[in-house]
C-alpha cells in the first residue's frame, strides 16, 4: 500500500492575504497518513493566526498516533483522538482572541482525514470539504455548517436559489467560535486509485466538481493535478482563498 500526496494554497485573485493553511503527514511505515485544511475568518490578522493555531494544534495530537502502532488503534480510539485535536484547536484559538480584542472575531473551518491503511477517519467544522473521487464521481463526504445548508435541508431554497443568498457564506459551526468544538466524524472505506481531496471553499465556489474529475484524469502526477486545479480556480477569477490537499490509495 502507499500514499501519494500533494497539496497547495493560493490567495486566490481578489484577497491581499492568504487566510488557508493546509498540511499533511505520512509516519515512517507508510501505513497511516494525516491531511488537513484550514480556511480562517475574522478582520485584522485574525483568520490568518486562526488557520495557523488549529493545525498547529492538530498536528500537536496527532503526529505522536501516526508514530505508534495502527494496529491496535479502534475505530472509538481514534475518534476520540480527532476530538481532542478539535478541542485543542479550539481551545488556542479562544485563548488568543482573549488576548486582543482585535482578533475577537476570529476562528477557522477545519477539515481533516487520518487514514489508516484503507480507512479514511474524516472529522470537520465548517464548510471546507473532504470528497472521495471515485469511479467518475466527486463524492462528498462532509456536510457544510452554513445557514444555506441547512435551509437547502428544510426546504427553504432550492440549489438554484444558493448563489442569490447574500449569507450564502455564514458559517454555522467554526473553530474557535464557540465554546465547545464538536466534530463531525465518519469513516470512509478507501479502495485502489480512489483519491481524497479536501479543499477549501475557494475551489468549490470556483471550479465546478465535474471539471475536477476531468483535471484529475488529464494530468500526470499528483502535484500537477494539485496545481491545475489551482490553475482552473484563478482563471476563474477565484474571488477567496484556494487550497488543495489531494491523496491517492495505491496497492
Amino acid at each position: 500500500m502507499n500514499y501519494r500526496i500533494a497539496g497547495q494554497t493560493h490567495r486566490g485573485m481578489v484577497r491581499e492575504t492568504n487566510q488557508d493553511v493546509v498540511g499533511w503527514r505520512v509516519n515512517e511505515a507508510g501505513n497511516q497518513a494525516l491531511l488537513v485544511v484550514a480556511d480562517g475568518m475574522g478582520g485584522y490578522q485574525g483568520g490568518e493566526i486562526a488557520s495557523r493555531l488549529a493545525v498547529e494544534a492538530v498536528v500537536e495530537i496527532l503526529q505522536p498516533e501516526l508514530a505508534g502502532d495502527s494496529a491496535g488503534l479502534t475505530e472509538s480510539a481514534v475518534r476520540e483522538s480527532l476530538e481532542r485535536a478539535f478541542v485543542l484547536a479550539n481551545k488556542r484559538i479562544l485563548g488568543r482572541r482573549a488576548e486582543d480584542a482585535r482578533l475577537d472575531k476570529m476562528g477557522t473551518t477545519l477539515v481533516l482525514a487520518w487514514v489508516i491503511g484503507d480507512r479514511a477517519h474524516i472529522a470537520h467544522m465548517g464548510d471546507s470539504r473532504c470528497y472521495c473521487l471515485r469511479g467518475g464521481q466527486a463524492i462528498c463526504l462532509t456536510r457544510d455548517d452554513t445557514v444555506v445548508q441547512n435551509m437547502l435541508e428544510d426546504g427553504s431554497i432550492t440549489l438554484a436559489d444558493v448563489p442569490n443568498v447574500p449569507f450564502r457564506n455564514v458559517l454555522t459551526r467554526a473553530v474557535g467560535a464557540i465554546d465547545l468544538a464538536e466534530p463531525s466524524y465518519r469513516v470512509e472505506p478507501l479502495e485502489e486509485g480512489d483519491v481524497l481531496l479536501l479543499c477549501s471553499d475557494g475551489l468549490t465556489n470556483s471550479v465546478p466538481e465535474a471539471q475536477w474529475l476531468e483535471i484529475s484524469t488529464e494530468q500526470d502526477g499528483m502535484e500537477r493535478t494539485v496545481q491545475a486545479l489551482i490553475d482552473a480556480g484563478l482563471a476563474n477569477g477565484a474571488g477567496d482563498n484556494l487550497s488543495v490537499v489531494l491523496l491517492t490509495l495505491e496497492y
